[in-house]
């Protein structure tokens, strides 16, 4: 069996036909919420002709969510809802999503099929090395492999040792783990003197952080594994909006469920297939708390032709960063996926690297300090000079500028057992 929902063999007609049905449904149960009553004042769901129709509606943004926590989306009472999520709250109000039974199965369903698309099935071991908690990824991912069959362990995040211990004694063959976790989860397999390759390892589920198909690359190589892109918001429901299937050429977006639309960030017209652009979302399934044209700042494109799987759900590309995450650096515009995907295509480069912005004088400047493996740092200045050169070349063929390079020891960067910290800004 190719497919887990007849959903997933849906023509591009029928999707369309789907999607304004629930479109139309979807504005309705959103009017009932003190939000959108207002915002969608005058705008009615037989107002909506066609999917094209959706630009009638406002924008949502994550400032509208903050301003109205805890409850201002709520469509049904808060006796309906069973689960809430919500961001770390770190910069003012978090955001918070909260959902019903029926939108709790709805996720599940959804994200089985993810899993089922990349070959995952009953027989197999699942180990979440995600975090759990008021993150989606851990509950999110978890119910989704329960609800294919699978042996799901609920490893959470870090203490790498007993990960790696749980790996072997449990024959594990499915992971699902943040992608720069899975480069020092490599370095302690490397340490103990353990080939992962000699494990049981199939398939990697990667995401939660935006990664370069490089970067996607060295995890394939390093494990033995197939690594399949991700791509989910707590906004969405969490992981399970998009996925790769097995051809790895784009993220099919569950239409059914969701509406995507890809816009110019600036001016916020909709830009055609193949551009890059802000992703933009609208739930089409969620029952408590629906949420119109939501502006993700997500970075993407939707790409053009139909894929040898057979599905004809949209494919978008992977994300290249955020519409926030821009750094603006002597007038060019840089986004640190650029320099990962350079410094992931060296085979001198270890598995960690830092942006660091800092003034000099009154001129802001760049430096990236990049690891080096162990039989590369050697002591011949000469060489290091040399690959000092090369890497700050090759910086600067991918993004205009030449960034200061600092070479630094194999492990010697700050790691993270949730998502990587790429960039600090000393510039304040």
């Amino acid at each position: 069996m190719k497919f887990l929902h007849l959903e997933e063999q849906l023509s591009r007609e029928e999707i369309k036909k789907l999607q304004l049905v629930r479109l139309k449904s979807a504005v309705a149960r959103a009017k009932k919420s003190p939000f959108y009553a207002k915002k969608l004042k005058g705008i009615e769901p037989e107002d909506l002709k066609s999917i094209e129709d959706v630009k009638l509606l406002p924008f949502t943004t994550k400032e509208d969510l903050r301003e109205h926590y805890p409850y201002g989306f709520l469509t049904v009472p808060k006796s309906e809802f069973v689960r809430l999520h919500a961001s770390s709250g770190t910069t003012g109000s978090p955001t918070a999503i909260l959902y019903t039974e029926n939108d709790l199965n709805t996720w599940a369903d959804l994200m089985a099929r993810c899993l089922f698309m990349v070959g995952v099935r009953k027989e197999d071991v699942f180990q979440n090395m995600s975090g759990y908690g008021l993150f989606t990824g851990g509950l999110g991912i978890h119910y989704g492999a329960e609800r294919l069959g699978c042996l799901t362990i609920p490893a959470g995040a870090g203490n790498s040792k007993r990960q790696i211990k749980l790996l072997k004694d449990f024959a594990v063959s499915v992971v699902h783990i943040i992608p720069s976790y899975a480069l020092h989860l490599s370095t302690v397999f490397e340490s103990l003197g353990i080939n992962p390759k000699d494990f049981n390892l199939r398939i990697f589920l990667i995401g939660a952080e935006p990664h370069t198909d490089e970067t996607r690359r060295r995890i394939e190589e390093i494990y033995g594994v197939k690594a399949f892109n991700s791509y989910g918001l707590s906004e969405m429901n969490g992981p399970g909006v998009a996925f790769e299937c097995e051809y790895q050429n784009g993220m099919h977006i569950w239409e059914d469920a969701f509406l995507a639309e890809i816009v110019d960030p600036v001016d916020l017209t909709t830009l055609p297939e193949g551009e890059v652009g802000e992703l933009v979302m609208t739930t089409l399934a969620r029952e408590g708390m629906p949420l119109i044209r939501y502006r993700t700042k997500d970075l993407t494109r939707f790409l053009p032709g139909e894929c040898p799987c057979g599905r004809s759900h949209i494919r978008i590309d992977r994300i290249t960063g955020r519409a926030d995450d821009m750094i603006i650096l002597k007038g060019v515009n840089i986004y640190p996926m650029q320099v990962e995907k350079v410094l992931m295509s060296m085979k001198e480069v270890g598995q960690n690297y830092l942006i660091e912005l800092y003034k000099e004088g009154h001129l802001d400047q760049m430096k990236v300090k990049v690891e080096i493996k162990d039989e590369y740092f050697v002591e011949d200045m000469r060489v290091l000079k040399t690959l000092q050169n090369k890497i700050a070349k090759n910086l600067r063929e991918e993004i205009l500028i030449t960034p200061r390079v600092e070479l630094v020891e194999h492990n010697s960067l700050p790691k993270s057992q949730g998502k990587a910290i790429r960039v600090i800004d000393l510039r304040n």
